[in-house]
């Protein structure tokens, strides 16, 4: 019984639910019913604010009205009952009042009750109000009708004064006929003049923010239309000088970066297939020559050059395989690394070479050559650098590395004493798969990529490599080559003398 109690209850629960309707109903609704576009939401937005305004406005101007209207009857009213109740004080008082002007009704009545003067209008008519105050004074008020059968409001002041018969008390009414006729108005017009002003304002919104998004408008449907095959167009830029043509400005810009990333990627395939064709006809060339000629006498020879072009192959495998890990958006490395000891264990092994590197390292102070990155990527800038020098030089490579104390960077030079880079050339360098002695550098295994990747790693690392002239009288000077320096921000900021 108890588990066939509790199925029919879920039961009534499911039913319950799926009738009832989720807390979240509302706000979905206003989700789905809210504008979605800008100029839709730019019309809905000032059409509310202008109403709002509107209608505090006139809720204001409808009440200062009023006050004033009020203050003008109460003004009339009041005077005539404070000499209605002078007249009753100095014992002069008739038993007919002639109302002046702007009031509607006198009347004066004693303690007791008893009508002692009063209008035409109010002859032979009790008292207007059964009170009786009990000390001389002045009360205002507003009556709904009155003793006149007044249709609208009336204003009425009661004016209480002692005379030698007693207290008396003077009513003095004014009809507001003209305040309810002025409000009504007010509100009539208002009621017809703040749709139109805010259909107005929702028209002109309306209008005024397309023509704004005009532009705007154009500028999608141009990028809609871009392909990557269509790099090349851009978006028309208006002629406003706003914040519209600031964007077109900017999608250009970023449109020229897609373009130049595009032809540098189609640049880079079009070199690394040329790159890896060569290497690939010589292997496939050898192999055929020792599958055609099966003698053991030319195996050696063809097992070498065959070794040669495998190991040519894998080095521009990892070249480019650096290459796409250093093209990626990934943060880069930030250990603690010493460059002394990565420039020492990169030349170490170039001392016994025909052409020997010397290193220089002057850091004055324990851990000031300290860099944030990798060691993988610090010792592979170190070692294109010096092979890029190692490719050109006659006799000697210098290595130097010191820290910068005005710039506070780590400074790292490598100089040769080939036949150096010219000024028109030192930009070009460092573009992939540039050799500016192609021939030389190809027989030597250059694949003009050591720079290019030694670059990249160092703005990876926050730093700079660029080609520049040694400082006169230097030992780079005096060797007479490329002077290539890389400057690295430091672990630890350093902090000049």
């Amino acid at each position: 019984m108890a588990e066939e109690r509790t199925r029919i209850l879920d039961r009534v629960r499911q039913r319950v639910r799926g009738r009832v309707p989720e807390r979240g109903g509302l706000p979905a609704l206003a989700r789905r019913l809210r504008p979605r576009s800008v100029r839709a939401r730019a019309t809905l937005g000032a059409s509310a604010v202008v109403a709002l305004a509107l209608g505090a406005v006139s809720f204001g101007l409808v009440g200062l009205l009023e006050d004033n209207l009020l203050h003008n009857a109460q003004s009339d009213a009041e005077r005539q009952a404070v000499s209605t109740a002078a007249l009753a004080t100095e014992g002069r008082l008739g038993p007919v009042l002639i109302p002046g002007r702007g009031t509607d009704f006198l009347q004066v009545v004693d303690t007791r009750g008893r009508v002692l003067a009063a209008s035409p209008n109010l002859s032979g008519r009790p008292a207007v109000s059964g009170a009786r105050p009990g000390a001389p004074g002045t009360v205002r008020g507003t009556w709904n009708g009155g003793p006149v059968r007044e249709e609208h409001r009336q204003r009425v002041v009661q004016v209480t004064a002692a005379t030698a018969q007693g207290l008396v008390t003077v009513y003095a009414g004014t009809s507001l006929r003209q305040a309810d006729a002025a409000g009504d108005l007010i509100v009539v017009a208002l009621a017809v003049v703040m749709p139109l002003l805010v259909l107005t304002v929702a028209l002109v919104t309306w209008r005024v923010t397309g023509w704004a998004l005009r532009p705007v408008e154009a500028i999608r449907a141009e990028v809609a239309e871009i392909s990557d095959l269509d790099l090349h167009r851009r978006v028309p830029v208006p002629a406003s000088q706003d914040e519209i043509a600031r964007l077109a400005v900017t999608m250009n810009a970023t449109l020229d970066r897609l373009e130049a990333a595009g032809i540098r990627q189609r640049q880079f395939i079009a070199d690394a297939s040329h790159e890896l064709r060569s290497p690939i006809t010589v292997l496939r060339t050898q192999l055929e020559v020792a599958r055609a000629h099966p003698d053991p006498a030319l195996w050696g020879e063809l097992v070498s050059g065959a070794l040669e072009d495998t190991v040519r192959l894998q080095d521009l495998a990892a070249d480019l395989l650096l290459l796409a890990r250093l093209d990626t958006t990934e943060p880069a490395p930030t250990a603690v690394v010493d460059l002394p000891d990565v420039a020492r264990e990169a030349a170490r092994p170039r001392r016994g070479d025909r052409i020997p590197v010397g290193v220089e390292i002057t850091v004055e102070i324990a851990g000031g050559g300290t860099v944030r990155g990798s060691t993988l990527w610090l010792s592979r800038l170190v070692t294109n650098l010096l092979d890029n020098a190692r490719r050109h030089a006659a006799h000697e490579v210098r290595l130097a590395l010191s820290v910068d104390a005005v710039r506070g960077t780590v400074e790292l030079t490598v100089s040769d004493d080939g036949p150096g880079i010219a000024v028109a050339d030192r930009e070009r360098v460092f573009e992939r798969f540039t050799r500016l002695d192609d021939a030389r550098s190809r027989d030597q295994g250059g694949s003009g990529l050591g720079l290019a990747i030694a670059r990249d790693i160092a703005h990876r690392l926050g730093g700079s490599l660029t080609v520049q002239d040694p400082p006169p009288g230097s030992a780079a000077a005096r060797l007479g080559g490329a002077h290539l320096v890389a400057r690295l921000p430091p672990a630890v900021p350093h902090v000049a003398p």
